[in-house]
């Protein structure tokens, strides 16, 4: 992996969570580039990259510049996407992967002209250790015939009127925005778990707040609570704070997500629960070094995060013995890792074993059919 530099675009609070974890797993970061030469500038400073890019064309030209994370609003993934591997790089793109499932559509099929490059979209999550075991466990047919699967997504930072932040706004990051910007990790969870694929979907979706307070200047994600902001303007908000989705998956298994931006004390609380005919599965990333795994006949378990206890694929992915935590900066880590291990190995194609363009693209279409549902008020089927 040391082979590679990577260039990080976007310098909120994505952007330094890629920079540190790029360099927990050493590999090098080739420089910066954020959405003004004063924001790239203090960045750099706050980070210790030495370099700074004064334009994304300047930045595709540098040579040295392998691969290029994107931790910027999804209105510009798309074209910045695009423009990366067609300038022969690798991408790692926040997710949503785009805006809608036009644009992804559009990116998976610019991803196949290139198969060796690698096109990721970052899901996070699949790589907390446990989330891994589960999906072993599943595939091993140790819970037996899955009946149904329960979760949900909840925050609190979107709590109050007085709480602002580009995702917020639909001409920023879609039409969707609670269920876009976390339901989609849990759909993107539960698909990579179990296997299962959404068939249809009943949505019922609320915006809390109809107007939000915005600040003069912009408030980076998770930064703004608890801050007095006297200079306010009011701004009509579209997106959803909350939403509650019946799914149903091919084969006639059943499903539950509720999300939520508006839970107080719920700071980034996914949660799961796995129904199967001889055990349950559950899991909380509050309390992620633990999995709770139910019994009928015996007495219910808690398995650790503990890589003496792991299977082998679960164990490549925990770095440390059992009782020293793991956490969310470790979960980014091991998704670059897996990221990054599939370009060393040129298994960047079909069937990479990373979170692809194809796997963003389908939790765009799953989001289309959410906001249909929800604006028709009726069941409606998932696109092929």
């Amino acid at each position: 992996m040391g082979s590679i530099k990577v260039a990080v675009v976007g310098t909120g609070f994505m952007g330094w969570v890629h920079v540190e974890a790029l360099r927990r797993l050493g590999i090098d970061i080739a420089g910066v580039l954020g959405s003004s030469p004063e924001k790239t500038k203090a960045f750099a400073l706050k980070t210790g990259v030495a370099k700074t890019y004064g334009s994304y064309e300047e930045l595709l030209s540098d040579s040295e510049v392998g691969s290029v994370h994107l931790g910027v609003p999804n209105k510009f993934h798309f074209k910045m996407a695009s423009q990366a591997l067609e300038a022969g790089k690798h991408v790692l793109c926040e997710k949503p992967l785009a805006m809608n499932s036009i644009e992804s559509a559009a990116l998976v099929n610019i991803a196949a002209k290139f198969p060796r490059q690698a096109a990721g979209v970052n899901y996070n999550i699949r790589y907390y250790p446990l989330c891994i075991e589960a999906r072993d466990r599943i595939r091993n047919s140790e819970l037996g015939d899955i009946f149904h699967v329960t979760g949900s997504y909840s925050q609190d930072w979107l709590l109050l009127e007085t709480d602002y932040n580009w995702r917020v706004l639909d001409s920023e990051g879609g039409e969707l925005r609670a269920v876009s910007d976390i339901g989609t990790h849990w759909l993107d969870l539960i698909h990579f778990i179990t296997g299962l694929e959404v068939e249809s979907v009943c949505a019922d979706l609320m915006t809390v707040h109809p107007v939000r307070k915005r600040p003069r200047g912009e408030v980076a994600t998770f930064q703004g609570k608890g801050r007095a902001f006297v200079d306010t303007e009011n701004i009509p908000i579209n997106t959803d704070d909350y939403g509650s989705i019946l799914l149903r998956f091919k084969g006639g298994k059943k499903g539950l997500l509720w999300v939520s931006q508006v839970s107080a004390g719920r700071k980034n609380c996914l949660r799961f629960e796995i129904a199967g005919s001889r055990q349950s599965l559950s899991w909380n990333s509050e309390n992620p070094n633990q999995m709770n795994i139910g019994n009928r006949d015996r007495a219910n378990e808690v398995l650790p995060r503990d890589p003496s206890l792991l299977g082998k694929n679960a164990g490549r992915f925990a770095d440390y013995p059992g009782g020293h935590d793991e956490g969310y900066d470790d979960s980014f880590k091991m998704c670059f890792r897996g990221f990054y291990d599939a370009i060393a190995s040129g298994n960047t194609g079909v069937g990479a074993q990373y979170p692809t363009f194809a796997d963003g693209h389908r939790e765009i279409v799953l989001c289309d059919a959410i906001l249909q549902s929800h604006r028709e008020q009726r069941w409606v089927k998932v696109k092929e």
